[in-house]
């Protein structure tokens, strides 16, 4: 997937420690169905686990801005969605959104920062990552 192509979809459904004691999702379990579909979009392209439990590199939410739109209750099925809008330096900035089929829930742009894993400083994205999220490819083997 390059910058700006289709989303990448993660299906979810709505349990009851999402829920409000009304059964509406609590406001930042929208984050985690966002960081869910994060992770999968870069599992699926090679950067999974133990990609980075290797590395000496960590990705970590930098800025995250979420605008809310509709309500999800108890038992809904939705998709939480990722896409990538852009790569710089050392962060990646995705478009996310949750949807309850054609109903917007919450849309947001998440940044996420390339750090050293030791001492916590941003560094520059590894060139195999920038590849492989420029070109829509895996990790090399």
């Amino acid at each position: 997937m390059t910058e700006g192509e289709a989303e990448f979809s993660l299906p979810l459904r709505v349990y009851i420690e999402d829920t409000d004691a009304g059964g509406i999702v609590y406001y930042v379990n929208y984050l985690k169905y966002m960081e869910r579909a994060r992770t999968e979009f870069m599992r699926a392209r090679g950067f999974g686990k133990d990609y980075i439990f290797n590395s000496d590199l960590m990705f970590v939410v930098r800025d995250a801005a979420v605008r809310y739109r509709r309500p999800a209750r108890l038992d809904d099925e939705l998709v939480a969605t990722a896409a990538l809008a852009r790569l710089r330096g050392a962060a990646m900035v995705f478009r996310q959104s949750v949807r309850r089929g054609d109903t917007l829930l919450a849309e947001g742009d998440i940044t996420v920062a390339c750090v050293d894993r030791a001492g916590l400083g941003a560094r520059r994205l590894p060139a195999e990552v920038v590849q492989a999220l420029a070109t829509g490819g895996g990790a090399p083997g």
